[in-house]
């Protein structure tokens, strides 16, 4: 094999690894984190957990990515270490379509259907139909098929060119000699390990077998100790995304590595005591791609079908490996893997903001309570919420800047938009009920009291923007456009509410009947009120934006407000929330 060989050789395996590399992208992106948010809800059932393990792995072309998932999902507390066992067994299954697919570079024959399958046929298709959806197709599904295409017609040119660069290597007796010496089970084994363990990909260190058995120097005595050490050397990836995590995460990935350390010995171990005994004779026999497909999905099989019953076993082993538990972090689900599966990361997000929502409604019923009659553990509570609310909106921010530099599709990143705008009105909104404790503190102090009527004209604002809230949160946590229509006529009339208080407040003041403390604890409150519903207006204006692309809040705002619908509804809730018609309400 001379240098220029040598040369094609790694050309080769490098347009292979990139066609691997941008198939997966690409299959991820069609997913749209799907296939990751249902391996998430369905793994309850170890039997189940192994098929969707299988399917995801198989889908987006990478048991490493799927155990990398796993690991991150255990460390955020999504899925718990039982869970994970079963789904790593399954992406150990769906890692072999891989082979499968390369495999078709065995065909042989002159059908019609031989020639149909065969790569060189429809391969240079495939990258055509890619290349024309990637340039002039203009929604982001189109676009991952494109890329989904060409990463797998330059996935297999890279497989041909390799095979055409150790085509020569049938006549080498140094590369036959060499051969022989990882015929040897242990160093096979440890061949197979380093080589995938170096490239992290159990898949395309498979496909650079599959490649070198073109030259039918590689035997069955050679490959399968290979094969072994390649699913070994896969968990590589796995261990590395594992540090600084939970501990229930790094058993997550020791656990992988000691289901295929096991499977492994336990295989080679029956393998070659048979072998022994019967002396199988097609172990000196070439091989080729179609045969390493077959041994590598039996291994794995079966592996599985032998282990899933023992995954409680394995389990306590691993925890015998690390012991003690950890309390996992509020934000562990903005785990940096997410990041590689866009879509799920923006989910995960939605949730952690819904949380955030959440906390506005609770901290709101606490403040009035506390307005109402001063509770110091109500006010501890709300100023710790809104402390917390301050830790969610940075955890998210920093993780949503990080998300928003990944290559999003147009839908996600618009989400991260939205969500980074959504969650600064959320942290606001935990402000200003903070700012209602603090009108609580000075009604308290100075001993203000309001009168019945005075009481009664607050309350109607309170319960306008209690709705207010209400209809916000609903509305982001389902992303739900009709409730958030609702949201800007309520906050027309709250903002409305607000300048009538004020002004019959003034009279009070000008009439003699409200003292200057009683008017400043009156002003600061309804003020806050007022100051809540503006961001439950900006929370809403996002969630549309969100359901439409060609929505600019300021520009569609203006012209919604002249809408008969629109002005239906603020007419609906200014009867709902009427004030008194009497203006000498006191407050005394």
């Amino acid at each position: 094999m001379n240098i220029f060989k040598l040369f094609s050789m790694c050309g080769g395996l490098a347009m292979f690894l990139y066609g691997m590399n941008v198939m997966g992208d690409g299959l991820k992106k069609l997913g749209g984190g799907k296939l990751e948010a249902i391996l998430e809800k369905l793994t309850s059932n170890p039997i189940m957990g192994v098929l969707l393990g299988a399917v995801v792995t198989a889908v987006i072309q990478s048991s490493s990515a799927t155990t990398v998932m796993v690991v991150g999902f255990v460390n955020s507390g999504i899925m718990k270490l039982t869970q994970s066992i079963g789904v790593m067994m399954g992406a150990n299954i769906g890692t072999t379509m891989t082979a499968w697919i390369l495999s078709l570079s065995g065909v042989q024959g002159d059908s019609l259907l031989a020639n149909i399958v065969k790569p060189e046929n429809f391969t240079p298709v495939l990258a055509l139909i890619g290349i024309i959806l990637l340039m002039a197709a203009k929604s982001d599904k189109k676009k991952s098929i494109g890329n989904i295409l060409i990463g797998f017609a330059v996935l297999m040119f890279g497989m041909d060119a390799m095979s055409d660069a150790v085509s020569g290597l049938k006549d080498s007796p140094a590369f036959s000699n060499m051969l022989v010496m990882f015929s040897n089970p242990v160093l096979g084994l440890i061949v197979g390990a380093v080589l995938t363990a170096i490239i992290q990909s159990s898949s395309a260190s498979v496909g650079i077998l599959q490649a070198l058995s073109a030259t039918g120097q590689i035997t069955f005595a050679t490959a399968i100790p290979i094969l072994m050490g390649q699913n070994i050397g896969t968990c590589i990836t796995a261990m590395i995304s594992c540090i600084g995590t939970s501990k229930n995460a790094k058993r997550a990935a020791i656990a992988n590595l000691y289901i295929k350390i096991i499977s492994a010995v336990l295989f080679m171990g029956v393998f070659y005591a048979s072998h022994a005994v019967l002396n199988f004779a097609f172990m000196y026999s070439s091989i080729d791609a179609f045969h390493i497909a077959i041994i590598h999905t039996a291994f794995n099989v079966a592996s599985t079908i032998v282990l899933l019953p023992c995954s409680k076993i394995i389990e306590k082993i691993v925890r015998l490996t690390i012991k003690e538990g950890a309390e996992r972090s509020t934000f562990a689900v903005l785990d940096d893997r997410f990041l590689q599966t866009p879509s799920f990361a923006v989910e995960q997000c939605m949730m952690l903001a819904t949380n955030m929502a959440y906390m506005v409604k609770d901290s709101f019923t606490l403040a009035q309570e506390c307005v109402a009659k001063y509770s110091e553990k109500n006010d501890k509570e709300i100023i710790e919420t809104e402390h917390e609310a301050d830790e969610y909106e940075d955890a998210l921010g920093v993780y949503l800047v990080r998300l928003s530099e990944q290559n999003l599709i147009a839908a996600d990143a618009q989400k991260v938009s939205i969500l980074l705008h959504a969650i600064s009105d959320f942290e606001k909104m935990t402000d200003y009920t903070a700012d209602l404790v603090f009108t609580a503190r000075e009604k308290r102090d100075k001993d203000v009291h309001f009168s019945e009527k005075a009481r009664q004209e607050i309350t109607i604002m309170v319960n306008a923007v209690g709705e207010i809230i209400d209809l916000t949160i609903s509305a982001f946590s389902n992303n739900d456009v009709k409730l958030a229509n609702q949201v800007e006529p309520l906050e027309d009339v709250i903002d409305r509410l607000r300048n009538d208080l004020k002004n019959r407040h003034i009279k009070r003041m000008q009439e003699g009947r409200c003292s200057v403390d009683q008017g400043f604890v009156f002003t600061d409150y309804i003020t806050a009120l007022e100051k809540i519903s503006d961001h439950c207006a900006n929370v809403a204006a996002a969630i549309i934006e969100l359901n439409d692309e060609n929505y600019e809040i300021h520009n569609v705002m203006s012209h919604r407000k002249n809408r008969d619908e629109y002005k239906e509804m603020c007419v609906s809730f200014s009867k709902k929330y009427a004030l008194p018609f009497s203006a000498s309400a006191e407050t005394e």
